[in-house]
């Protein structure tokens, strides 16, 4: 199985982007990983809401082949502990499908056709983060799923 996460806009932050550089290569030796990052929209200032999200679900429904498996980190999504996420990981990857990509969307969330393609939903937190945090977040929460499932030292219960 492959995992990709599909982003909205570019990170600015270096010191984010060094972050997530360093739990990305570690990631990528347990699974092959991909982060994606879709430009953000011109002249978003134009747009309405409902507007700007249908543009951004284009763009993610571009970046969807009919054999991934889609789920959206939403902030209704399931929450999970770390040793339940490993174990959602652990079904995805036993279940035979090539890709599972997981989307972060845009300011305003995802428009009814990203919702209505997606296999499911995931929350990071019942708090609101940056969308460039939640890359951080994300890549490191895959991370350790992955050392849990390995029975590694990094993550303590």
């Amino acid at each position: 199985m492959k995992i990709k996460l599909l982003t909205i806009g570019k990170t600015d932050d270096k010191n984010l982007i060094q972050l997530i550089d360093t739990y990305q290569k570690r990631l990528n030796h347990y699974i092959n990983f991909e982060l994606e990052v879709i430009p953000d929209i011109k002249n978003v200032k134009n747009l309405s809401k409902n507007l700007q999200k249908e543009k951004e679900g284009e763009l993610i429904l571009k970046k969807i082949s009919a054999t991934d498996q889609l789920v959206l980190l939403d902030e209704k999504g399931k929450e999970f502990r770390s040793i339940e996420f490993s174990k959602f990981l652990q079904k995805k990857m036993n279940s035979g499908i090539k890709q599972l990509v997981f989307v972060i969307g845009g300011p305003y969330g995802f428009s009814k056709e990203v919702y209505q393609k997606a296999q499911g939903k995931v929350s990071l937190s019942k708090l609101t983060f940056s969308h460039q945090m939640i890359r951080l977040f994300m890549v490191e929460q895959l991370y350790r799923a992955f050392t849990i499932l390995k029975n590694e030292p990094y993550h303590h219960e």
